[in-house]
């Protein structure tokens, strides 16, 4: 019987990250020789086991906790030691922080005993070296024998990576070079306790992202909420995003947020534009290094070994080949096959200009821009039919490049898969608002041809309105793709949420396309259904055919948000707070998509990212959905139309970023919004605008009015 690769679970692993840097270890805080444990730079495991035990005893879990941003507390306990009664009085508490290139580890036993206590303490330790995607597809790993230093010092090294391990006070014990230990003998008094380190560095040369040497680079809110769970969303979110921050190493200032822990802790273009876009509500700086970051490997030149074609961005980008166990799939180390990321560059370019980029940040990535468009226009309608369609030629590509990319993901109503080329509806819209949205930026700046922009939009739209709606089950709908024949692919999925929002559809349309997601077999108490219940693909724990993505739900809540569709936007944002509440306010990358009275809170998707970068980010934007603040800093205006008020309750948010200035934006419980810090010839408007409050004048020039 041919041997079957299962990819490891981690939904009950309990991570931390510091980009590019992560650690995965189970509820006890043991890092064990299994699954995905281990921890991570780079795309390699650099430690496969770190194994506590006092007296070869494993302790007992008690409780665990974060530890700062980067770091998690363990307690266990020693029940064998100090005094024989009922009550504990041993605990063993295990603190685990990364830095910059490593992990620290503190273990502090701690005794309240009237007697004096005598332990050992060991720690099992291995090192595998293996890369990510072996790990990913359940592959067997071999561990790499140690060498001892003349300090004591242990280190594993290969493929160019060199992993360092020190240890304060302890025996190193190498009998087996592949599984060495540390050890420690302890004595402590009667309500006595002691610390023991030991700490990890990762050298890697290679590697093709760092860890940023800048602080955070977005804006922290004041965040007060009548619904509690939203004000825990964002500190969670926040937190764990910035454990997903990079740099580009030939370019460190300039930071993005890498996918998720621990499959694509890298820069992917789609997530990493994404992310960057819903955290524009706290400044511009992220949008601005991610635009950068992807400008620089924007393609040049026609490759189908990679997917590169002049204009493109880039899908993703690893230190190696990236090679899944089965052969199925192998990736080039950048790799451009994505059909969405060029259009989301331009989008999100243009959406960090109108929440005030400033203008001498633009202008060097007009080029860009303008690239970006031609690949539009020469690459991505190969057939010359006016729509995007994609396909993998090689073979061992992504046969599909949405952001459904697994296999099975574009499936007709009766569940047989469609065969490439694919055009997906989604991607017509990005198509259609990037083309709008670069012609806004060529007029801004003065360079020719948007009005050619403008009509490719037009055309795009009449050719969309005339081969994608079909007839579904709950009325007209947008058909999920159009396969190789130019056959609607006649499935009820979330895609179709994304096209609110980018002008390709009519209002009518828009009010339609609202109806179809708020049934009940879109919709499930959690979030938004990947496909719909009826479909014959459909399954709860399908990666895209029944599960719910976290910022699937917040992408298609905040169109429904600004399109008006107020009850069903209000709906999903209660189906993302409840789910967050299951997850410790840590939303995945994906969960089940199962009804809510199933278990009465989320199901895991047992092999989700977790933190994840636009999962986190979906928190911002929740949030500005629920304040309604849509600015347009170049024309001097802010819409205001939030959702918060009779439903949501109250929210306010003190130091939102428009234009780099600091506001405030308040919503009370009838829905009516006011807003503080903007400067004083900003117009707002929307039904829920009040006179906005100027921005306070310096304090100098304060002092000098009072003088006069």
């Amino acid at each position: 019987m041919t041997e079957r690769h299962l990819q490891p679970l981690l939904h009950d692993l309990v991570g931390v990250a510091l980009a590019p840097t992560s650690a995965l270890g189970d509820a006890a805080g043991q890092i064990r020789p299994t699954g995905v444990q281990g921890v991570f730079h780079a795309d390699a495991r650099v430690l496969s086991r770190a194994e506590l035990r006092v007296d070869g005893r494993e302790p007992e879990a008690l409780a665990r906790g974060a530890a700062g941003p980067h770091g998690a507390r363990f307690v266990g306990l020693a029940r064998w030691l100090g005094d024989p009664g009922p009550d504990p009085t041993v605990r063993v508490e295990r603190t685990r922080h990364l830095h910059p290139g490593g992990l620290t580890e503190e273990v502090r036993l701690v005794s309240s005993a009237s007697v004096p206590v005598r332990a050992t303490i060991d720690v099992d330790l291995a090192c595998d070296l293996a890369p990510i995607e072996l790990v990913k597809s359940g592959g067997a790993t071999t561990p790499v024998a140690a060498e001892v230093g003349a300090t004591g010092g242990l280190t594993w090294s290969g493929e160019g990576v060199t992993v360092h391990l020190t240890a304060e006070g302890a025996e190193v014990r190498a009998d087996r070079a592949d599984a060495p230990a540390l050890r420690w003998p302890v004595e402590l008094p009667s309500r006595g306790a002691v610390t023991l380190r030991w700490r990890l560095t990762v050298t890697d040369p290679r590697a093709v992202v760092a860890t940023p040497a800048v602080e955070t680079s977005w804006a922290e809110p004041r965040v007060h909420a009548d619904d509690r769970r939203l004000t825990r969303l964002l500190d969670r979110s926040l937190a764990d995003l910035r454990g997903l921050r990079l740099a580009d190493p030939d370019a460190p200032q300039d930071v993005f947020l890498g996918a998720g822990v621990p499959w694509f802790l890298t820069l992917f273009g789609r997530d990493s534009l994404w992310a960057a876009r819903m955290m524009l509500p706290l400044g511009t700086d992220l949008a601005a290094g991610t635009l950068r970051v992807l400008a620089r490997r924007q393609g040049t030149r026609l490759d189908p070994a990679t997917g590169e074609a002049p204009g493109k961005i880039l899908h993703e980008l690893r230190r190696l080949e990236f090679t899944l166990a089965d052969g199925g799939l192998r990736l080039p180390p950048a790799y451009y096959g994505t059909v969405d990321a060029t259009m989301l560059w331009v989008c999100l370019l243009h959406d960090a200009w109108r929440w005030g980029l400033p203008a001498d940040q633009v202008a060097p990535l007009l080029p860009h821009l303008e690239a970006a468009l031609g690949w539009l226009a020469d690459h991505a309608d190969a057939d010359g039919d006016g729509l995007i369609e994609y396909v993998d030629t090689t073979g061992h590509g992504l046969s599909n490049q949405g952001w459904k990319d697994s296999g099975d993901a574009v499936r007709f109503r009766d569940g047989r898969l469609a065969t490439a080329p694919i055009v997906l509806a989604e991607v017509q819209g990005y198509a259609y608002e990037a083309a709008v949205a670069g012609a806004a930026l060529l007029d801004a700046f003065g360079r020719p041809g948007a009005d050619r922009w403008r009509a490719y939009a037009d055309r795009l739209a009449e050719r969309f309105r005339a081969t994608f709606w079909v007839d579904g089950p709950y009325g007209p709908q947008p058909a999920l793709a159009l396969d190789r024949d130019k056959r609607p692919v006649d499935s009820l999925t979330s895609n179709i949420g994304h096209l609110l929002g980018t002008g390709l559809l009519t209002a009518g349309e828009e009010a339609q396309v609202a109806r179809l997601l708020t049934t009940d077999a879109m919709t499930g108490g959690f979030g938004l259904r990947t496909m719909s219940t009826d479909d014959a693909g459909f399954s709860p724990l399908s990666y895209h055919c029944g599960s719910i993505w976290t910022h699937d739900t917040a992408i298609v809540l905040a169109g429904l948000a600004r399109a008006g569709f107020r009850q069903a936007a209000l709906g999903l944002a209660d189906g993302l707070l409840a789910a967050a509440e299951a997850f410790d306010y840590r939303l995945p990358e994906l969960y089940g998509g199962d009804d809510r009275d199933l278990l009465g809170r989320a199901v895991p998707y047992p092999a989700a990212c977790h933190p994840q970068a636009w999962s986190a980010a979906a928190a911002v934007l929740l949030l500005q959905a629920a304040t309604g603040v849509y600015p347009d800093v170049p024309a001097g205006s802010v819409h205001l139309a939030p959702l918060a008020g009779a439903d949501l309750g109250a929210v306010s948010a003190a130091g939102l970023r428009v234009g780099g200035s600091p506001v405030t934006v308040a919503v009370d419980r009838t829905g009516a919004a006011s807003v503080t810090g903007l400067p004083a010839d900003f117009q707002l408007t929307g039904p829920a605008a009040s006179a906005p409050v100027p921005a306070p004048r310096p304090a100098a020039e304060e002092a000098t009015s009072d003088v006069g």
